[in-house]
């Protein structure tokens, strides 16, 4: 500090005027071991002093950049050493695309040491207002007979939904927590701004009497995915489960079957990759219903494997496959089940929804609470009573009658 004097205070020898305040260096160690100087400045001696002292306490830890990045810089080495090596490739392209989307092109040229919760508060509300179309030449790259709105000066006004600017948002949050944690920023700015929550859309789950009309259907015409629907319905299964399943799953003996695989669209490729945590892999035990579809699945994939000869591609052992061995495409899957679920007449609810009427069939199976419990992953037994007390017997059983009689009785 500076004394009545005037004169600099001890080891304040690198303290001066400059422009309208202060300036300060401390040589510290670059991180590619170079020595060099790293200012800091403000509008008093007393603030530029403070910063002084912290980065000399900095320069004492190891190395200090220099010059800060960028926020695109940043991103972009997050993105390549953090994210791709540690993370699920799905968390990646999820990631990587809202990076070169929706926040490298408004805030990528900012230093990273000095955006501040505005700059991001006022990226999120240009963000809503931005039409895609036009920002990523979607109607341009049309051919040009094709052309119909932006290209041709007619803006569609394709704005981004509230998911979309909550998964920017969380990107950037998630990227700057790692920023703080390499002391490269000393707060996370994304995390101070709060985003409206997308709406949920609720949906009416089938009933027992339209999933059974459901399987009943795809067992009339030999539907080559009917044994997948049978587990989806019946266990609750997700998608990437279902699809991820090999015979090594299965235990005919027992009636038991083992979740620990899923299949995965991530970018270019499809993944046969473990399920996300240990606490998802989970022996399931099978009810006479599902033991049947899936025989019948094995009886069906050994006719088409013999069907398609040489062409046969089948590495993987998986259950649920193309007629020529592949795996099928996750995205496929759901579009086949909505044109299945309008083939038999009813009305279509998102693949994901099916869970909750899980829960009202294996009642209608009358399978035993004790099972229903382990298949439901209840931790209370209590929680499956409240199930079966809610399902009303009657109107089940002709529905579940009918089904068994189109997979040839259920034994």
């Amino acid at each position: 500090m500076v004394g009545m004097s005037g004169k600099r205070g001890n080891g304040e020898g690198s303290i001066y005027p400059y422009k309208n305040g202060f300036a300060a260096y401390v040589w510290v160690t670059k991180p590619d071991g170079k020595r060099a100087r790293k200012y800091a400045y403000g509008k008093t001696r007393e603030e530029v002093h403070e910063k002084w002292l912290n980065l000399h306490a900095e320069a004492k830890k190891g190395p200090v950049a220099t010059r800060h990045r960028t926020v695109a810089a940043f991103l972009t080495y997050w993105l390549d050493s953090v994210v791709k090596p540690n993370l699920a490739p799905l968390t990646y392209v999820s990631y990587e695309g809202c990076v070169r989307l929706y926040i490298a092109p408004h805030l990528g040229p900012k230093r990273l040491d000095r955006l501040t919760v505005r700059d991001v508060r006022e990226w999120l509300t240009k963000l809503a207002t931005v039409c895609q179309c036009c920002a990523q030449d979607k109607d341009a790259k049309r051919a040009p007979a094709r052309r119909k709105c932006c290209a041709i000066g007619e803006c569609c006004e394709a704005y981004p939904s509230r998911r979309v600017i909550q998964a920017a948002r969380d990107a950037l949050r998630a990227a700057l927590t790692h920023a703080v944690t390499e002391e490269e920023i000393s707060k996370n700015v994304a995390s101070l701004v709060k985003v409206p929550k997308p709406r949920r859309r609720r949906i009416k789950p089938w009933s027992v009497a339209e999933a059974s009309q459901f399987l009943t259907d795809a067992a009339a015409r030999d539907d080559h995915l009917v044994a997948a629907w049978v587990l989806v319905l019946c266990l609750g299964l997700r998608r990437g489960e279902v699809l991820g399943l090999t015979w090594k799953s299965v235990d005919f003996e027992r009636g038991e079957l083992y979740v620990d695989h899923q299949i995965q669209r991530a970018g270019r490729e499809i993944l046969h990759r473990e399920t996300k945590t240990e606490d998802s892999d989970d022996f399931l035990p099978l009810p006479a219903l599902c033991l049947k579809a899936l025989r019948m699945r094995r009886a069906q994939q050994m006719g088409d494997r013999k069907a398609a000869g040489e062409l046969w591609q089948g590495s993987h052992d998986l259950i649920f496959t193309t007629k020529y061995g592949t795996p099928i495409e996750p995205g496929n899957m759901t579009r086949m089940f909505a044109l299945r679920a309008r083939r038999a007449g009813l009305r279509v609810i998102p693949l994901r929804n099916t869970r909750h009427t899980c829960s009202s069939l294996l009642v209608a199976l009358k399978v035993h609470p004790k099972v229903a419990q382990r298949i439901l992953r209840h931790s209370q037994i209590a929680m499956t009573m409240e199930v079966y007390a809610e399902a009303s017997e009657e109107e089940v059983r002709a529905a579940i009658g009918q089904l068994s009689d189109a997979m040839g009785g259920t034994g």
